[in-house]
């Protein structure tokens, strides 16, 4: 019995053969499996795209976070009635805002805790012979580069004694030393931030931040932050905290707004942080870890609600889960094309069966096999399907190119999408080959060749 690689060697040209004498018509049936699959192609790209934007987005909040800010403080409860000129309302109650010391009573008191990282950003000048610009200077301690995966390009992170000493050292973002050092090394010098000068102990590794990201995220260029420890920060800089006559006296300007009232008093920033990070070891304790969090800064701030939790990473993981449901649906649209192009192919192998029933009947006659013949036009059906998947994978890697060019929409084509593509392509010719081509192999020769 001949094997079937012997088989295939003698039918597969036949039907190349027969391909090639109706050029127009091969080409036609393949048009649903070239859009089919450039639509599976380009789906694939943009799904793709946008899990590795999440991924992205991960790395740059960091994993197993738990993000606090403070917010404006906010009231509840009922309105009370005007009695004459005047209305009778509840004392306020006070609240120290977030501090180092909820950040250490978050570590002694949650458990999962690996470590708390507290930030504090203020606006400085940073100056250096006779250059200068405005940006951020950040207060931190020797966790907060392990928060969000930053690496040192050169020089060390702050250690225990930085902090504890309120030491003047910065670790500076690549974009200031660009600006700053662009000549010399930048470790051991001396950068100017404000009216203190502090000395540099570390240049941090340039990141790349889309400005999409930076929008959608609320982050900041890290590349152009200056990084000081946040006791140096207090102590050198500015504490929130403190009473000085400067805030008694702004103040006492809110109280008296225009109206007489002491509404605009509230938009006065009394929170000694502007963020907490909070790491948890386990990613499945964050959510009750948060509700946690609530509760007891609410507690400990008597009772207002003037700081707000989120997990991004759930938030993140919510915006992929709708991102990939919708490609799910826009893959099934475009699959819908793949099964016209099979039915396409289907039908004209039908036709071409009914055309060719004389032709069938003499290779019968000469001694062909129905395995032949079902090989024959199995090929030709698979032939045409894998032409249009090579088709379509090059009018969806153009479809992917345009989509990234002319929309903010990121794509990344795959080489496992490709080989999906023409696995697709392949499982579509024989599943919709196979009816044609059984039915080409039960004409009966004798019939077949007085058909006309």
């Amino acid at each position: 019995m001949i094997s079937l690689r012997s088989a295939l060697s003698v039918n597969f040209p036949i039907a190349l053969q027969a391909i090639a004498h109706n050029k127009l018509r091969g080409m036609l049936t393949s048009l649903g499996i070239v859009f089919g699959v450039a639509s599976v192609i380009a789906m694939l790209a943009v799904g793709r795209g946008a899990q590795e934007e999440i991924l992205e987005q991960l790395r740059l909040l960091g994993t197993n976070n738990i993000i606090i800010t403070p917010v404006v403080e906010q009231e509840e409860g009922k309105v009370e009635e005007k009695v004459g000129s005047e209305r009778t309302r509840e004392k306020r109650r006070f609240s120290s805002g977030l501090t180092l010391a909820d950040a250490s009573a978050i570590q002694r008191t949650i458990p999962g805790v690996e470590f708390v990282s507290p930030e504090i950003v203020v606006e400085t000048t940073a100056i250096r012979e006779g250059l200068k610009r405005s940006g951020k200077l950040v207060g931190v301690d020797t966790t907060f580069f392990a928060t969000t995966e930053f690496r040192l390009v050169s020089g060390g992170g702050f250690n225990p004694t930085h902090v504890s000493t309120a030491a003047p050292v910065c670790i500076i973002g690549y974009g200031i030393r660009t600006k700053f050092f662009a000549r010399e090394e930048p470790i051991g010098r001396m950068i100017k931030c404000g009216s203190l000068w502090l000395t540099v102990v570390g240049v941090l590794q340039e990141r790349q931040i889309s400005k999409q990201n930076i929008q959608h995220l609320g982050l900041r260029d890290y590349n152009m932050d200056i990084y000081t420890p946040v006791t140096t920060l207090l102590l050198r800089f500015k504490n929130r905290t403190l009473v000085t006559r400067q805030a008694i006296q702004e103040a006492s300007r809110g109280f008296r707004g225009n109206d007489g009232s002491d509404e605009s008093a509230k938009a006065v920033n009394y929170h000694q942080l502007d963020r907490l990070i909070v790491r948890m070891k386990e990613s499945r304790s964050m959510v009750p870890a948060a509700e946690i969090l609530t509760r007891m800064l609410q507690r400990r701030h008597n009772g207002i609600v003037d700081t707000q939790v989120t997990i991004p990473e759930i938030l993140l993981q919510q915006e992929q889960r709708t991102k990939e449901i919708f490609n799910i649906v826009l893959g099934a649209i475009a699959s819908i094309s793949l099964l016209v192009g099979g039915i396409g192919i289907m039908n004209i192998m039908l036709a071409s069966v009914l055309e060719r029933t004389k032709e069938i009947g003499i290779r019968r006659s000469l001694g062909a096999t129905r395995r032949d013949v079902i090989l024959q036009f199995l090929s030709e059906a698979v032939s045409i399907s894998v032409v249009g998947g090579c088709i379509g994978v090059m009018l969806g890697a153009g479809m992917s190119f345009g989509v990234a060019q002319f929309t903010e929409i990121r794509t990344i084509i795959a080489l496992d999408s490709v080989l999906l593509s023409f696995l697709i392509s392949i499982s579509v010719g024989i599943v919709f080959g196979i009816l044609p081509a059984r039915r080409a192999a039960q004409q009966d020769p004798i019939v077949a060749l007085r058909y006309e």
